[in-house]
């Protein structure tokens, strides 16, 4: 499908790629985000983080009994024992083995608060990505449209990776630090109040150091991830329109440009992690000042008499270290989870993106069978006869499917400030081969995406087989409109899995017979592997008219009530061409079809051939008496009249 006009906007920005530390703002909407991936976390794994904020607990407890035991150790067994006559070490020997009880319950429940976590970071990760996936499915085609291919796949990897480092490493370390600080503390003002108040002190000024210092490289890591995404979009663009690069020998200004991209990646990555390098080295610093400074004020007291012993001086410059390391890993995990949330940010930016919705639509396309006496019964059979289930006040009615398609007073734009049709207005029959023809933007394929409901119009009504197609459920309004599109897309598989494609429950035979309708069949056998040859890069090993006659293959075993063709054979060789169009005649019989075609001698036999030029309808007639006219259509088919 022709990208919509005005509707290509630029990369929505990068992945985070690799964080690391240092302190960075709370992006907008950065509390509700969080609160946001909290809610999904306790909504699947309740329990399991349940068991973890245990594990974290007991872990903790056993860290701080072993510090802890640091000043009996010392005053009660050591001092003693040193001037003993005769020592005694037995009650030593059972109090150490109660100790490495205790620590080798924390080191199981380490063990198990790590691997729960990677299970609640992985399975929430997991989901994550299938309802992404499953949400952009539902997204209208505007939204591709509008974003860079390149960049929406950033989401999935650069900023997902983001968070599973956040929930499995970030957010767990933060929860541990909290408690280990606050254990801490609490031990600390039992053992000696005056020194925990210097330590509070000078570790105010290690934070606050840490956090001017991280501040200054805030606005970089948003930079950074729009360039990422800039890059990963110009990288995608480029390896798909490699042959263009080439044949335009552009090879050196794409260099040039992706030099560009990097080199303002490189520049945003540099200031993002220049300051945030060297806040470690200065925590590291600032905690060993803050050791030596409460060891010596400590070691004073306790030399002159005080009532600080020495395992008491012992086992608070072990809390000091228990205390001042997780003050900065905080700040360090902060920054991480901070930085994750601009991942998380895109991330909830394209689930909070609008989908399709059928609104109140109700008109469904169901199988019939047709009775006796001609009235219509639906049926689970397929029958290929089809009618619409239109519900009523005492149940519902059904009405044969035709193919009718009628536009009133349409106007319609891609964006609201620029309009690209006008009052369009267009009555065809069952059957009918209506042929679009016109200049490049005149408005063709606009109007085939609006019988899709690709795009919703702005002003008029567009009636199928006399229903309203916003009352038409989206799913089977396409279900009854075969498409075939001038840039055809083949998916990596067997040649026979492209044709099924178009109808999943399709059998081999049937796939083999619609080959054969379209004239596939005689270049398929002649393959590798003939119809179980692997196609990859986009059908990359066939050339484009084999890939556009697959692609009209999937859209006749799809057999669907009517068709929409869009340069269908433009492709195609001329001779290819004549060969195909008894099958493609074939194909549209009983069928209405609309087609789209710059080439004019293929809709000379249209029924109904429809002159557009920016956006309007100006001619419309057959092919007789639009040449009899001598008008535009005239102009283009003999080209007389035509300027540049």
């Amino acid at each position: 499908m022709a990208m919509a006009p005005g509707m290509r906007g630029g990369p929505m920005g990068g992945g985070p790629g690799r964080r690391t530390q240092g302190t960075v703002k709370i992006p907008p909407g950065g509390m509700k985000i969080a609160a946001r991936l909290i809610k999904m976390m306790l909504g699947n794994y309740r329990w399991s983080l349940l068991v973890v904020a245990l594990c974290i607990l007991v872990t903790t407890a056993t860290t701080l009994t072993s510090t802890l035991f640091t000043r009996t150790l010392i005053d009660d067994y050591i001092a003693p024992l040193s001037v003993a006559a005769n020592p005694d070490f037995g009650p030593l020997a059972v109090t150490l083995f109660k100790l490495a009880a205790v620590l080798l319950v924390g080191v199981g429940c380490s063990y198990l608060n790590s691997r729960l976590m990677i299970n609640v970071s992985q399975g929430m990760l997991l989901k994550l990505r299938e309802n992404l996936f499953e949400h952009m499915e539902s997204l209208p085609i505007k939204f591709f449209d509008q974003n860079s291919h390149g960049d929406v796949m950033s989401v999935y990897t650069n900023d997902v990776d983001s968070l599973r480092q956040m929930v499995g490493n970030s957010l767990p370390n933060v929860f541990s630090s909290l408690i280990t600080i606050t254990a801490t503390f609490t031990s600390m003002i039992v053992l000696n109040w005056q020194l925990t108040v210097l330590t509070i002190i000078l570790t105010c000024v290690m934070v606050f150091t840490t956090r001017w210092l991280g501040g200054l490289s805030a606005k970089y890591f948003r930079r950074q991830q729009n360039d990422m995404g800039a890059m990963n979009g110009f990288v995608e663009e480029m390896l798909t329109g490699q042959k263009v690069v080439k044949t335009f020998c552009h090879e050196d200004e794409a260099i040039e440009e992706f030099e560009r991209l990097n080199e303002s990646l490189r520049d945003s990555a540099y200031n993002a992690n220049k300051v945030a390098n060297i806040v470690m080295p200065i925590n590291g610093n600032l905690s060993n000042l803050i050791y030596v400074i409460c060891a010596a004020v400590g070691a004073m007291v306790a030399l002159t008499g005080g009532t600080l012993t020495v395992g008491t001086l012992v086992s608070f410059l072990t809390l000091i270290k228990n205390f001042t390391q997780p003050v900065s890993q905080i700040s360090n995990q902060v920054n991480s989870v901070v930085a994750s949330l601009a991942g998380a940010e895109r991330v909830f930016k394209i689930m909070d993106q609008v989908g399709e919705d059928d609104g109140t639509a109700t008109v469904k396309l169901v199988n019939v069978e047709e009775m006796p006496d001609g009235a219509l019964r639906e049926t689970d059979v397929v029958t290929h006869k089809w009618a619409w289930k239109k519900p009523t006040s005492d149940g519902y009615e059904l009405i044969k499917q035709q193919g009718e398609v009628d536009f009133s007073q349409v106007d319609f734009g891609y964006v609201p400030e620029k309009q690209v049709l006008f009052d369009i207005d267009l009555d065809t029959d069952a059957g009918q081969k209506v042929a679009l023809v016109g200049g490049t933007g005149a408005g063709k394929t606009t109007i085939t995406n609006l019988i899709n409901r690709f795009y919703d119009i702005q002003d008029g009504n567009i009636l199928y087989d006399n229903i309203p197609i916003t009352t038409i459920c989206k799913t089977d309004l396409r279900r009854s409109l075969g498409m075939v599109l001038q840039e055809t897309h083949l998916f990596t598989g067997t040649v026979m899995d492209n044709i099924r494609y178009g109808r999943l429950d399709a059998t081999d035979d049937e796939c083999i017979a619609a080959a054969k309708l379209v004239h596939a069949h005689d270049f398929i056998s002649r393959l590798a592997q003939g119809y179980n040859t692997m196609l990859n890069a986009d059908g990359g090993n066939l050339s484009q008219g084999e890939r556009q006659l697959i692609a009209i293959a999937r859209a006749a075993v799809a057999n669907p009530p009517a068709l929409i063709l869009d340069e269908a054979t433009s492709n195609i060789d001329t001779r290819t061409e004549r060969l195909i169009q008894q099958g493609m005649d074939s194909l549209m019989k009983g069928r209405s079809t609309f087609v789209i075609a710059h080439r004019l001698s293929t809709v000379r036999n249209a029924d109904i051939i429809v002159v557009m030029e920016r956006g309007r309808i100006i001619e419309q007639g057959t092919h007789d008496s639009l040449i009899a006219q001598q008008g535009r259509y005239y102009q283009l088919y003999t080209g007389n009249g035509i300027t540049a």
